[in-house]
Parts: structure tokens; C-alpha cells; sequence
């Protein structure tokens, strides 16, 4: 486990504070996501329309990469990205409000869940598995071929990592040594498929050897340990070292989707992994080290709970985009 003293109080309490935002945010969408609906698989009816991929648990991957990210660097994400938009500085009454489908979403109500882009964060996320890998190397091309010191992250599921963009990407940025970081987020299942059913090899971070590159594989569910790996490899992509390859074990606390029967998976594997849930983790570590108080803690949870109050709110008062206006927007 990584020590919370070899990093400042502030970079601390911001992790947690952000990651305490995502966890409020993707708890308080499984009961806003069911408002309206039939009791069975609704998918076009409710207050949120479309299907619903909730990332409860994975908060570590997103906040430990992100936290030494700026606005200049690009992130792209998959179906599952609340975190990792929240994680980037994505505004989260914009994000909220494009989920609910209104005017004043990120993408006026036109992308949905699971295609969220802010231009200005550099953000962009897509329901097409595998799509983010190719963006992020064009991403990290241009910063090079102009000379910044601006990198690319690729987030993406171990299922993603037998896709072909996976392999063709991570070659492709090896060879002209993009500042890219391609980062694995390993919940054990892909949909509903657990990984020894679909992978060859226990950790994807060891195909990075193929490419010549470095792997850095993370084997807990640890904003800390994340941190100090994404580190090391953001640092050497700012140097113009070229790319690295990470793979976090992380987990998912919800079903692949809202309604997910989950027959998959043992019943109590989740509460079991509940056990050691990172963010209580996080937040014993820092009242154990002195970083903050138990009374100052549960205020960042109470102010974490009021900014989704206010996002929710938000995108509910929004209106829905006019008929006028269905071609607009359309591309961004």
C-alpha cells in the first residue's frame, strides 16, 4: 500500500474529495436512473433515457491518473466515464444535465450517458469499445509534431485489451513514441465474461514488453499506488520518453449496467470487496497520518453530497432541446 506521507495533505484531501463526489454522484444515479420506469428493463422510459454504467469502486483509476493532468492534456474514456469525467474537471452540473438529456448538457442532450465531450478539459468519452485509443495517439501526435509537453490518456477495460485498436495503437505509439498513456481499468469482467475466459495472461500490463515499452501493473484498489505509478508515467511522456502501459485491479461495486441481474458473479463477492473500500481507506490513512480531521472528513462527504444535490437539481429545472434544433449540434 503507498504511504500517504510521501504526498502533501492537499493533493491528499483533493483526491478524496474528488473521489467522494463520484462515489455521491453514481450512488445517487441508481435511484434517479429508475425513476419512471417499468419495472423490468426500461430503456427508453424514465426521467434518464438510454442504458445506465455506473463505476462505484473504480474511483482510484480515475482520480490517481487525473490528479497530474491539466486542461492541455487528453483524456479519452469508454461507456463507463462518470469518473473519469468528474476526474478531469468535467463541470458536473453540464455532465449531469446531458445525462438527463437536456439543452443545457455538454452535448445539448444529444450524447447521452455514454458520449460526454467538453472541448475545453479536453474530454471525450464513447459507446464504441476500443474508439479512445486511436483518438488519444492522434491527440498525443499533434502535441508532439507542436512541440508540448502535453500528453494523451487512454482509459479502457481489460475486455478492450483483445481488441485490435489496443494492439495496433499501443504499436503504433511505441514506434513514434507518442506521449500517450494507455491505462487498463481491470474489474474482472468484461460485461459479464470474467477475465480468465477471455485473457491468456493474468496481467495486461506485461504485454507492454511487446511494444518495448514499460508496464506498470497495479494489483490493489489504491488511489495512492495509482497515483505514484500514473507518476512515473505521465513523467516520462511530458519528457518525450514515449508511452507507457498501466493496468489497475480495481472493481465494480454495480452491475455492468442499471438492471443488471448479475448471475454472474458471486453474491457476496461484492460485499466482501466492500470491505476494503478505497475511499474509507483513503480517509482512515489521512486521519491516521494527521492530514485531517474525523469532524473535517465528514464535512467532505456533506459538501460532496450537496454538489450532486445541485447538479441533479440542475439538469431536472433544464429544459429539453427543441424539435427546431435536432441538426444542430449534431457534430463536435
Amino acid at each position: 500500500m503507498a504511504k500517504t506521507n510521501s504526498l502533501d495533505a492537499q493533493t491528499l484531501i483533493s483526491m478524496y474529495r474528488t473521489m467522494a463526489i463520484i462515489r455521491n454522484f453514481e450512488e445517487t444515479m441508481v435511484n434517479v436512473y429508475m425513476e419512471g420506469k417499468m419495472p423490468v428493463f426500461d430503456i427508453a422510459g424514465g426521467t434518464v433515457p438510454g442504458e445506465m454504467h455506473l463505476a462505484a469502486g473504480q474511483e482510484p483509476v480515475a482520480v490517481g491518473v487525473c490528479a497530474h493532468l491539466n486542461d492541455n492534456d487528453t483524456v479519452t474514456a469508454p461507456h463507463r466515464a462518470h469518473h473519469f469525467a468528474i476526474a478531469k474537471g468535467v463541470d458536473l452540473k453540464k455532465m449531469a444535465a446531458e445525462i438527463f438529456g437536456k439543452d443545457t448538457g455538454l452535448g445539448h442532450g444529444k450524447g447521452g450517458h455514454m458520449h460526454l465531450f467538453d472541448q475545453q478539459k479536453k474530454f471525450g468519452c464513447s459507446g464504441i469499445i476500443g474508439a479512445g485509443m486511436p483518438v488519444a495517439c492522434g491527440a498525443a501526435l499533434a502535441a508532439k509534431k507542436n512541440g508540448k509537453d502535453w500528453v494523451a490518456v487512454s482509459f479502457f477495460g481489460e475486455g478492450t485489451a483483445n481488441q485490435g485498436s489496443f494492439h495496433e495503437s499501443l504499436n503504433l505509439a511505441a514506434l513514434w513514441k507518442l506521449p500517450v498513456i494507455f491505462v487498463c481499468e481491470d474489474n474482472s469482467y468484461a460485461i459479464s465474461v470474467p477475465k480468465s475466459k477471455s485473457t491468456s495472461i493474468a496481467n495486461n500490463a506485461d504485454r507492454a514488453a511487446s511494444y518495448g515499452i514499460p508496464g506498470f501493473e497495479i494489483a490493489e484498489n489504491d488511489v495512492l499506488a495509482v497515483y505514484e505509478a500514473a507518476r512515473e508515467a505521465v513523467a516520462r511522456a511530458r519528457r518525450g520518453e514515449g508511452p507507457s502501459l498501466m493496468e489497475v485491479k480495481t472493481y465494480r461495486y454495480l452491475g455492468h449496467f442499471q438492471g443488471d441481474p448479475e448471475l454472474y458473479r458471486p453474491k457476496d463477492e461484492v460485499a466482501k470487496l466492500r470491505e476494503s473500500d478505497p475511499i474509507n481507506k483513503l480517509g482512515r490513512q489521512l486521519i491516521e497520518q494527521g492530514a485531517i480531521s474525523e469532524g473535517d472528513l465528514v464535512a467532505l462527504d456533506q459538501e460532496a453530497a450537496e454538489k450532486v444535490k445541485e447538479a441533479i437539481e440542475f439538469a431536472r429545472q433544464s429544459p429539453y432541446p427543441q424539435p427546431a434544433d435536432a441538426l444542430k449540434h449534431v457534430f463536435v
